[in-house]
This record gives structure tokens, sequence and C-alpha cells, in this order.
């Protein structure tokens, strides 16, 4: 089996991601999709916006928003939100791993993402436990190696112009808990 990992700062998740999780899913790229919000990310300019627990809700809500058939292979992961101090991806590897010992596991990134990949934590060993699908990100330089129309929008754009591009259940959960109000 084919065990995705989609990690991100998810902040908020939205239907870019959505698009992601149901391209790999439904084009059988792989077999099980952990959505995996990050804890502390390392290699970004600022901390998140919402707290893990939100955004942990916020990737749920996406989640159980899919069509059934593709929902039933995906699961939200709080393994980096609940672990104390900085999330590495190899430790997140390691550990699922560990629950998946006879599968495969594939690290789905962005394209900007990779464009960075030699500055993650221990990144030889990363890239020889795991094969990388590099998915396209809009104007962000890279080649992806995964043909996924991607959809222009960024969690920033969201933040910043409160868009409609989240899932309706993403969206009542910012309103409710006045995520990313103007200040």
């Amino acid at each position: 089996m084919r065990v995705g990992l989609y990690g991100g700062t998810f902040d908020p998740i939205h239907n870019g991601h959505v698009h992601v999780i149901e391209q790999l899913i439904g084009r059988n790229i792989v077999d099980r999709l952990l959505v995996v919000p990050a804890g502390q990310p390392r290699l970004r300019e600022h901390e998140p916006k919402a707290t893990g627990a939100e955004r942990r809700q916020m990737c749920q809500l996406a989640v159980n928003s899919l069509a059934p058939e593709i929902k039933s292979k995906v699961e939200v992961n709080p393994i980096e939100v609940l672990r104390e101090g900085p999330s590495y991806t190899i430790d997140t590897v390691e550990a699922v791993a560990q629950t998946y010992p006879d599968d495969s596991i594939v690290v789905v990134v962005g394209t900007d993402a990779y464009t960075n990949i030699d500055h993650w934590h221990r990144a030889d060993e990363l890239k020889k436990m795991v094969e990388f699908v590099v998915i396209d990100r809009p104007n962000f330089p890279g080649t992806p190696n995964l043909d996924v129309a991607a959809i222009a929008v960024s969690a920033t754009q969201i933040r910043e112009h409160h868009s409609d591009e989240v899932p309706a259940a993403v969206a009542a959960y910012i309103k409710e808990h006045n995520l990313y109000a103007s200040k």
C-alpha cells in the first residue's frame, strides 16, 4: 500500500488543498492519505495565525466534506500539532512507518517546499526513506512530478481577504471562531 503524507500549515485548509486530496485519492496515486497539520513549522517566516487545535479542526471539517469514496481513504493525523517543540518531517515519517511497516511512504509537497528540501532536517535520510510527489503551486518556481492542475488560491489570500475558497464548513468555523479577523 502507498501511504501519503500531506503536511502543511493549513492556516486555513482551502479548496486548493482539497483539490490535491481529491486528485491523490481519485487517481490512485496513494491508497491512504494522512493530512498532517504542522505543529511548529520551521521553515516559515511567520507563526500560524490559528492554533494547532484550530487548524486540526478545520482540516477535519474539510475532510468530512469530501465525497464518501474519497473520505474513507483520508484521515487527519494530529501527530505534529500534539508534538512538543519543532516539527520535522523525518520524525513524522519515522512514526508513520511504525504504524505502516510494510507500506511505502509518499510525502506530498508543493514546488515551493520542494525547492528547499535540502534545508530540511536530516534531508538525506528522508530522501532515502520516502518517495516525493511534488505538486505544482501557482506563482512558485519548481517543476512538479505530478500533473495536478493546481488551483490558484493561497491561505494568505484567505486570511487577508476572507476569500470564499474554503469548504463551507471551514468558512463557518472561521466565522464562528472569529479567525483571521482584521486587527
